[in-house]
């Protein structure tokens, strides 16, 4: 199978792409049970398989990952295997209260109303729904991330700018289309392709530019003009502002709850991966080799934040005080104890591919990566 067939996923920087077919692609009938309809398998080593994302969730703490794997804790050390109706890699939950959504590949949202206990499918793109496909060329593609604005309306975004909208809490989710407003009449960025799925984070370092410098021709950006570029990571700030991280520098934010969007772009013209959204309308947006902006006004000026690494960042998360955890390739942390602290480095040797943090008890951090479940101490 030819890279060019494979299509873009969150874990890709992880160097575990799945095989998808390209949006608009006829997929070759599968030869094993349809994972959007059959239950995630009980698996004893679960806590050490790939896991994406972790969260605070009710009065505990919980995990997703690789084969629709979902995982409780009441301390980040004693994990529990929840029943779970699908077995697609899930990318990212979050979390209202003990009400949890988590996203995935092939347009999965499963949702809990008891803090990850119980699950139920919400939407799926099935194997089997030939006539959609056929009709919506992003059937079938990975969601990378999900966001609740309250508990009725909440925003999935992923893979070729594909979008799901839900007023009603989940019970309904509806396809919507970015309707974009550009920024700047007289500087317009310039849209994102959506690159092929690199086997590390330096194969799809070296996507974004043929040469890998990050430094774009205009033969190379106006190609991306024709393309949706993937929607990577959707946050929302205190003062109410959505933002929406993508390929290529590309960025999209919104200020009325996402009734209308606009395009904007980084100072940089590599994909960003992650963001964290902070007071007022703060973000903190993070990526490919080690690049970490900042804005304090949701995307007018953008501040270049020293990382101190050209690792890959894949996840991240606030800590008290506008800090911030980031977490990515070859086990790098980078930890800052406020807006203004300087970023400070803590490997973690043999841990691989970080994907994901959270604070336990503001001492330890909860990792999360290829390697299952980890932890840290703080300094």
């Amino acid at each position: 199978m030819t890279r060019s067939s494979f299509s873009w996923c969150r874990s890709a920087a992880l160097g575990l792409c799945a095989a998808l077919p390209l949006a608009g692609q006829a997929a070759d009938p599968p030869a094993w049970p349809d994972p959007v309809s059959s239950p995630a398998e009980r698996m004893p080593l679960a806590a050490r398989s790939l896991l994406l994302d972790a969260l605070r969730a009710g009065d505990g703490y919980l995990v997703v990952g690789d084969r629709g794997h979902v995982l409780r804790s009441a301390d980040g050390r004693d994990w529990t295997q929840s029943e779970v109706p699908v077995r697609v890699l899930l990318t990212a939950a979050t979390a209202r209260g003990d009400s949890v959504w988590a996203v995935g590949h092939d347009g999965v949202i499963v949702h809990s109303a008891d803090g990850g206990v119980h699950w139920n499918v919400q939407h799926r793109d099935s194997y089997e729904d030939g006539a959609a496909a056929a009709a919506d060329p992003r059937h079938g593609a990975p969601l990378l991330d999900v966001l609740f604005v309250d508990d009725r309306h909440g925003i999935a975004v992923g893979a070729y700018s594909r979008m799901l909208v839900t007023r009603d809490g989940g019970a309904s989710w509806q396809p919507e289309t970015l309707a974009v407003a550009p920024a700047n009449a007289s500087k317009e960025p310039a849209a994102a392709a959506p690159a092929p799925a690199g086997a590390s984070p330096a194969a799809d370092a070296a996507q974004d530019g043929e040469d890998g410098s990050m430094v774009f021709s205009e033969d190379e950006l106006a190609l991306g003009e024709e393309s949706d570029p993937h929607l990577n990571a959707i946050v929302r700030t205190g003062s109410g502002g959505l933002m929406i991280l993508a390929e290529r520098g590309s960025a999209f934010r919104s200020r009325d709850g996402g009734d209308t969007w606009q395009r904007i772009q980084l100072p940089y013209d590599g994909s960003m991966f992650g963001a964290i959204g902070y007071a007022g309308d703060r973000v903190l947006a993070f990526g490919l080799r080690g690049n970490v902006f900042e804005t304090g006004d949701l995307g007018e000026s953008w501040t270049r934040r020293a990382s101190g690494t050209e690792q890959g960042l894949m996840g991240g998360s606030a800590l008290d005080g506008e800090g911030a955890v980031l977490v990515g390739a070859n086990g790098v942390v980078l930890m800052r104890r406020s807006a203004d602290a300087p970023f400070e480095t803590m490997a973690q040797p043999g841990a691989g591919v970080l994907a994901g943090a959270v604070a336990l008890d503001g001492r330890r951090l909860l990792l999360v990566g290829e390697n299952g479940v980890g932890e840290v101490e703080l300094p």
